[in-house]
């Protein structure tokens, strides 16, 4: 899995139990191209959650076979933490302190060299259009400056491939657009590759060479969303269309309590 026509991200016959009667992920396989842009949708208990930590190493799978970048995931979890970068839907940076503040002390745990911090933390600032917030304490940014900085965070080594869970729940339209713009420059200025997990299914459409929908622990389907809402067998039919199709879930059932619920934790931490 390590030869250079292989995809960033390999995984064959991941198989995930936390008990005898509990699979969260069920024998999926799926590979990802270097520079791809790759969504994985579907509703709670599907299995995406579990797949991305088990991609950044934070679970170890029962069986199967991953690999980021030709390294696999359990023999080589220290060099996987170090090529990736990570984006959680919690908020993980410290208000108390400013954006510079914030970007320093990862690049220090990072082990960025200290000669290039600096420089480093100047080049992540202006990407994200947050030059003029270096010195403003984050608990003074609204919710799309705050989620820009994180990204800025887990770019600062310059990872092979960044992960972000659900990376604009809670934003309003505009924010959403300005973090999905600076994402594409990421992968446009390094050649990032990009794996997300959604529930918004215009950015999936919108974003992404290709999606994934998981069901039951189980990859439903994969392909390219045009690809993709073909199988529905059902004229003009769109992304969303597909997910009920192939999960049998209606979007608003599984999301709207839980986006409530994090809009109100949000605007809480935002003050």
């Amino acid at each position: 899995m390590s030869n250079e026509h292989a995809g960033i991200i390999e995984v064959d016959h991941l198989v995930k139990r936390f008990s005898a009667d509990v699979v969260a992920v069920d024998n999926v396989s799926f590979a990802i191209a270097h520079g791809e842009v790759f969504a994985l949708l579907g509703p709670n208990g599907a299995g995406k959650s579990t797949t991305i930590k088990i991609l950044i190493t934070l679970l170890a799978p029962t069986s199967g076979n991953i690999s980021v970048h030709g390294l696999d995931v359990r023999e080589s979890a220290a060099e996987v933490r170090r090529i990736i970068g990570y984006v959680p839907q919690t908020i993980s940076v410290d208000g108390t302190l400013t954006a510079y503040e914030n970007l320093m002390l990862m690049a220090r745990l990072y082990d960025i060299p200290r000669r290039e911090r600096t420089s480093r933390i100047a080049e992540v600032l202006q990407l994200l259009n947050l030059t003029d917030h270096a010195n403003a304490l984050v608990r003074t940014f609204s919710g799309g400056m705050i989620r820009r900085l994180e990204i800025g965070q887990a770019i600062l080594h310059h990872p092979k491939v960044l992960f972000l869970d659900e990376p604009t729940s809670g934003l309003d339209p505009v924010a959403r657009q300005n973090v999905w713009k600076h994402i594409m420059e990421l992968r446009e200025q390094y050649g990032t590759t990009i794996f997300f997990s959604t529930h918004q299914m215009e950015e999936a459409d919108e974003m992404c060479d290709r999606v994934a929908i998981m069901n039951a622990g189980k990859i439903a389907v994969i392909g390219t969303v045009p690809d993709i809402n073909q199988k529905v067998g059902k004229t003009g039919a769109t992304l969303e269309d597909a997910f009920i199709f192939f999960t049998g879930a209606q979007l608003e059932d599984m999301s709207n309590f839980r986006d409530v619920r994090r809009a109100r934790r949000m605007q809480q931490r935002l003050g």
